[in-house]
């Protein structure tokens, strides 16, 4: 079992509107999975303590960054999600010639969390997050309930200046510099003969195991990936289409021309039906400038096309994101024993009990092919959250205290137009 769609997209300038960078994501998991946004604030720790990820305890550093994170709600880290200094990274699922089975250790969701607490720039975050790969490995299972569930990850990481792809094989990695234009990538590998840093032993590895002759010319990608078809075929597929839709748009990339491209059926980015769904999104908007605040949308939500994008700001004094939290278990917590369990606990939030029920309306809507007004309010509610934010990214923050319950209060205005249908 494999996803069969997950999709990360970045454009620089010249490809964006204004000195902008803008990110996106598609979370593909599974259909009946929970997905999480959630706040945590910056903090000091003392030397000698832990942190206790998805599998494994490690050595805690002595000051993370305040985060947002979009996460699957079962484990510690994250699919998606930014940084308060504007670091964003999204991962990806993939496969190639080095079994991604084994011991449990970090998972790729634990590395998009560690390496946003750790780091404040994009390359920084390619550092630590290979630091810790090198150290401690990646595996374990990827979901919930299925144990023999694994992969290796791929990563798209961007701030305010450049971003990296970053590309790992169990222990070994390679990363690339995208300093303009636009770059998206899908379960696939796309490092090829771009290569700006890597694990030190990463070539004679694929030497000695005979994937290289270490004469020809070394592509990553060529060298370290192997896939059955249907998964060539159906990254390869979105990758295409991915670009395409980016190129369409190029120059003119906006939050909004994001948000349309993750919306995207036909292409396969926005996943819909079958066992693995998009079951978040994540949009960033990152100003060149500085002195301007980084904003970033979360639907919190499966299915984007039928989800409200919901802007987050970093600013002093934000408390955690109650309606868009699952409830915790604790040491009860079926995922903390052993054996895997047998049955999963709800882990539904507010926010998504009151989307599933409305959903469940909007479908009904579909299939008679009657336009619902919900949909048209939740259009409506998102047009002026992204026109109020466009202010802030041109002005600034001029009170930063209404900026504090931002998201939460774009829940609760979700949740009234659910009430009201």
């Amino acid at each position: 079992m494999y996803p069969s769609s997950c999709d990360t997209f970045v454009a620089l300038p010249p490809s964006t509107e204004g000195q902008r960078i803008v990110f996106g994501k598609n979370s593909d998991r599974p259909d009946d999975e929970v997905q999480e946004v959630v706040y945590f604030p910056a903090k000091n720790y003392n030397a000698g303590e832990k942190v206790e990820c998805t599998y494994i305890a490690i050595e805690q550093v002595a000051h993370t960054y305040a985060v947002v994170l979009s996460r699957p709600a079962w484990l510690w880290g994250a699919e998606m999600g930014a940084n308060e200094h504007q670091v964003c990274i999204g991962n990806e699922a993939v496969w190639g010639r080095e079994s991604a089975d084994g011991e449990e250790a970090l998972l790729g969701m634990d590395l998009v969390r560690l390496g946003l607490e750790r780091a404040h720039t994009a390359e920084k975050a390619v550092e630590v997050i290979t630091k810790l790969l090198e150290k401690y490995g990646q595996g374990g299972s990827c979901m919930e309930d299925e144990c023999g569930f694994t992969y290796h990850n791929s990563f798209l990481i961007a701030d305010r200046k450049e971003a990296w792809l970053l590309e790992t094989s169990a222990r070994y990695w390679a990363a690339e510099r995208v300093e303009g234009g636009y770059r998206n990538i899908s379960n696939q590998y796309g490092i090829t003969t771009k290569i700006d840093k890597e694990h030190p032993g990463m070539r004679e590895y694929a030497r000695r195991e005979g994937w290289w002759d270490g004469k020809s010319q070394f592509n990553f990608a060529a060298v370290y990936s192997f896939m059955p078809t249907a998964r060539i075929e159906a990254s390869g597929s979105r990758y295409c289409e991915g670009k395409k839709l980016l190129e369409k748009h190029n120059g003119h990339i906006s939050a909004e021309t994001m948000m349309d491209i993750l919306r995207d059926k036909d292409s396969g980015i926005n996943m819909h039906g079958g066992a693995f769904v998009t079951t978040g999104s994540m949009v960033s908007v990152i100003p060149v400038n500085p002195a301007l605040p980084g904003i970033h949308y979360f639907t919190a939500t499966p299915y984007p096309e039928r989800s409200v994008f919901k802007p987050f700001i970093f600013v002093r004094d934000i408390k955690q994101l109650k309606q868009t939290c699952s409830p915790t278990y604790g040491s009860d917590d079926p995922v903390k024993k052993k054996p895997r369990f047998q049955s999963k606990p709800d882990r539904k939030h507010q926010l998504f009990i009151k989307h599933e029920l409305a959903a469940a309306i909007i479908s009904t809507h579909k299939e008679k092919k009657q336009e619902h007004k919900i949909m048209q309010n939740m259009r409506q509610l998102e047009k002026e959250k992204v026109t109020e934010m466009e202010k802030i990214l041109s002005d600034g923050i001029e009170e930063e205290a209404f900026l504090v319950n931002l998201f939460s209060r774009s829940v609760d205005e979700e949740m009234a137009l659910y009430g009201k249908s």
